[in-house]
């Protein structure tokens, strides 16, 4: 017999009763039942009882074990009786009386506990993380985790994807966040960066004749935390093909996506058909480029409705800026008082000096608007208001009035206030959509300039003629520019991100041109890339899809720590191995390096 087990902790059945048995595992728990000690042996597969009774050779060192103890038992697999059987274990119809027991090695006092999974504070969770990954649903996440990525591993190469590595030191590029910087010991006060995304490199590898490429790449980018991106690194199913536009790229990632999806949902519906929504309209009916589509709410254009009405706040807005729009967010259901005061008080949190209202009641058989707004607008107005957005009484409508692109996020927000509180969410579902036709450039209101609002590797819409045209006339006209970009979003989240390239020199240094790059800058910064583009570039594009956004989405985990073996906490310090840390001057002066601390701060 095998020197530590015949069988997993997961293995044994009905069918095995009567046979000998050897397990290795950890103590999960000791339960002492009349003098009967049970064992609850656990590994990675799985959990059996094990059972020991006064009378058994292996009971003295039973009675000396706890829990997390690693130890191996030899014994006979017995039949559990009727009354015993654990329904929720796969080996819950069996139980193993011992016959000998190893200690194998011994566990300290935990600083945690494993069995029943409490809440525990997540600096002591971070720090003993090996412990933590015992825990049965952390340890099930990562094991599901592993079977996601293997699954979009199996349907990329079942796509026609080949998987191709690129290099982890590189250049440092401007791809939206800061660099992680790597001094070079061979060439003192010069760096290499860890990459932000594989981006050049896949550009690149189309240039060398290579037609569609993926890999499950490491980014690193030296960035805030946020909810749904780790600090330091995270992982993206990266791609790109060659000889594509726009509609080849997002019809040949669908299905993977779907697939990976439908695979994981554990039955939830997913959607079949991706509606491809444009920025401008998911702006507009959502307040957002990553709308949540289980929310039916669309906000709508009632600019004419508060025209020259007697509602004077709206009025005067409208009148004073052609550009200016009152949006209404229709909210079916939300016709109390009670829940618009509570609207109101939020959007007061928000720092907005609140949220005006309507909601419409039924009094003798007649429909009538009700609320400040109402009775200022007049019973025409109102009633014209209810026909455009169809809403019934017992239902509320919220307004947010002033320039679209400086209200539209806070009007999305109150969208989603609104979905969440009257529940109108159908959260047992995958609503997935692309957002398509984003604008290419954007305005920095810090820098005072033209930058570009998504990835500076994508072709404009147009190519170099439709950049010369904007450029000639004008900061509108190049902020209206689109660009051939796209995000896959899936229930409020963007999961994935990608555009058709420009693989043009010339249109390349044009755009970067418009955004404050010279040529030269241009040739330092990108040379590889701009180089390859000399000599006969295939037109190419591709994506990038989050694979951590995507399991935390298909588990339903509420961050992404649930989901990753060995996360940093929220201030970008991994508690387990102690890192960032210190390093000794040797290591400095190999490097070229001298630290210069920063001055204490007086009181």
């Amino acid at each position: 017999m095998h020197r530590y087990r015949s069988h997993t902790c997961e293995a044994l059945r009905k069918s095995d009763v009567g046979g000998n048995c050897r397990l290795s595992g950890w103590v999960h728990r000791v339960r002492d039942h009349g003098g009967i000690l049970f064992i609850d042996l656990r590994d990675h597969y799985g959990m059996t009882q094990i059972v020991a009774d006064p009378d058994s050779p292996a009971f003295s060192v039973a009675e000396a074990v706890r829990g997390e103890w690693v130890i191996r038992v030899d014994g006979t697999v017995k039949e559990r009786s009727e009354d015993t059987v654990n329904l929720n274990l796969p080996t819950g119809e069996i139980e193993i009386f011992a016959t000998e027991i190893e200690v194998l090695s011994q566990a300290d006092e935990l600083p945690l506990p494993v069995f029943g999974e409490p809440d525990y504070p997540e600096d002591i969770r971070l720090r003993y993380r090996f412990l933590d990954l015992r825990r049965e649903t952390l340890h099930n996440n990562i094991m599901q985790r592993t079977r996601i990525t293997a699954s979009m591993r199996r349907t990329m190469n079942e796509a026609g994807f080949n998987e191709f590595s690129t290099p982890i030191l590189t250049a440092s590029s401007p791809e939206g966040a800061r660099d992680f910087l790597v001094p070079s010991r061979l060439h003192h006060g010069q760096f290499y960066a860890l990459p932000q995304a594989p981006q050049q490199y896949k550009q690149l590898i189309m240039m060398s004749g290579f037609d569609k490429y993926f890999q499950i790449a490491p980014c690193f980018r030296d960035e805030d935390p946020r909810a749904d991106r780790l600090p330091g690194e995270f992982y993206q199913l990266d791609l790109e093909m060659s000889f594509v536009e726009q509609d080849d790229v997002l019809s040949a990632m669908e299905p993977v996506l779907k697939s990976v999806f439908e695979e994981f949902a554990e039955g939830k519906p997913v959607t079949q058909e991706f509606r491809r929504i444009p920025y401008d309209e998911s702006i507009r009916k959502y307040g957002t480029d990553k709308p949540d589509l289980r929310n039916p709410i669309e906000m709508e254009d009632v600019s004419e409705h508060f025209r020259g009405s007697g509602f004077k706040v709206f009025a005067g807005i409208l009148d004073a800026n052609p550009k200016n729009q009152v949006w209404a967010i229709p909210a079916k259901t939300g016709g109390s008082r009670a829940f618009c005061d509570r609207m109101n008080s939020w959007a007061q949190g928000e720092g907005q000096p609140g949220l005006g209202y309507i909601f419409w009641r039924e009094d003798g058989g007649k429909i009538e608007g009700a609320g400040p707004v109402a009775k200022n607008i007049g019973e025409e107005r109102t009633e014209a208001i209810r026909t455009q957005l169809g809403l019934e009484p017992g239902d509320a409508c919220f307004f947010a009035a002033g320039d679209p692109k400086k209200f539209a996020s806070f009007a999305g927000a109150a969208r989603d206030r609104a979905g969440e509180e009257l529940e109108l969410l159908d959260r047992d579902r995958f609503e997935l959509c692309w957002i398509v036709d984003f604008p290419f450039y954007e305005w920095d209101e810090d820098a005072k300039k033209i930058e570009f609002s998504h990835n500076p590797f994508s072709m404009p819409q147009g190519g170099r003629e439709a950049l010369d045209k904007a450029q000639a006339e004008g900061e509108d006209a190049l902020l209206n520019l689109k660009a051939w970009q796209y995000d896959l979003v899936c229930n409020g989240f963007e999961i994935a991100s990608g555009g058709i390239r420009n693989h043009l020199p010339d249109t390349m240094v044009k755009a970067f041109e418009i955004a404050g790059f010279d040529r030269q800058e241009v040739e330092e910064r990108f040379g590889g890339l701009y180089r390859a583009f000399q000599y006969g570039a295939p037109p190419h594009g591709g994506m990038a899809a989050g694979v951590d956004r995507i399991v935390m989405l298909l588990l339903g985990a509420k961050n992404l720590r649930e989901i990753t073996m060995f996360p940093m906490n929220q201030q970008a310090m991994d508690l387990l191995m102690g890192a960032p840390g210190s390093v000794d001057m040797t290591q400095l002066a190999d490097l070229g390096l001298r630290l210069n601390p920063k001055a204490k701060e007086k009181d």
